[in-house]
């Protein structure tokens, strides 16, 4: 039987000093992810950065030679702390320049004398960079080689997700399943899940908890276990399998 081929690999560089104090609550990860698993695309690692050239050139550097795709979120646009450009032509050892077709883009958007210098910041794009389209508010993201540079805000990243999906080279997307246990917490099930874990190491097993065990009903306990898997029939068989052995133990799953 031959091996299947590895699906590509990818990690999140999240950038801002708003994310770091809290005042923004960030969402895109969450985004990405669900933007990436039906690619087949695995979404590895994530990191988040402020506004400080050195710490996004370095991680930068680091995530874009350990994945297959680099995804950035956040500081493109005119303000003088949106340093991702800057940073990113300065991991590439490239000049930031302006962009003809983003500035052309830019000048379409703005009425006369509103398209000032801050505003025209956000065409500038490293050199060999191609543009990703902004449907929302037009001002564009740009790829460098295997890193995907696009907006903070969340509407508008997810938007440009529409373009940068055809480029992706994609792999098996991850089929996975649930079983939702009522009464008891993950330690009633450790053993149970280990084991089937260890039957099946090409598969991920994993469990999370929900409500409480102390001062409340049993019945308000539980542990949700999933599956996941590039197979649909392993990832199928493994919940049968693993259904059939709570219910031996007298533990009971919850219809969902």
């Amino acid at each position: 039987m031959s091996q299947p081929q590895p699906s590509p690999t990818a990690a999140v560089l999240i950038i801002g000093d708003e994310i770091l104090s809290g005042r923004t609550r960030d969402s895109n990860l969450n985004t990405l992810a669900r933007f990436l698993a039906p690619l087949g695309v695995e979404l590895m690692e994530a990191r988040v950065v402020g506004d400080r050239q050195d710490q996004i050139v370095a991680a930068l550097n680091a995530l874009r030679a350990a994945h297959d795709y680099v995804f950035t979120t956040g500081g493109i646009g005119p303000t003088h702390d949106d340093i991702t450009a800057d940073a990113v032509g300065a991991a590439f050892g490239v000049p930031v320049k302006e962009h003809p077709e983003a500035l052309a883009i830019l000048e379409r958007r703005y009425a006369p004398g509103e398209f000032n210098a801050a505003r025209r910041r956000m065409a500038r794009v490293p050199e060999g960079g191609v543009l990703i389209a902004n449907p929302v508010s037009d001002a564009p993201g740009f790829q460098v080689d295997n890193v995907f540079v696009m907006a903070g805000v969340p509407k508008i990243m997810e938007a440009m997700l529409d373009d940068v999906a055809p480029r992706l080279k994609t792999g098996a997307p991850v089929h996975s399943r649930a079983l939702r246990v009522t009464g008891v917490g993950e330690g009633a099930v450790a053993d149970i899940l280990r084991a089937a874990a260890e039957a099946r190491p090409h598969l991920s097993f994993g469990s999370y908890p929900f409500g409480f065990s102390s001062g409340h009903t049993a019945d308000e306990v539980g542990t949700q276990l999933v599956i996941r898997g590039r197979d649909q029939a392993e990832v199928d068989a493994a919940e049968h399998d693993l259904s059939a052995e709570l219910r031996s133990s007298g533990i009971i799953i919850a219809a969902t």
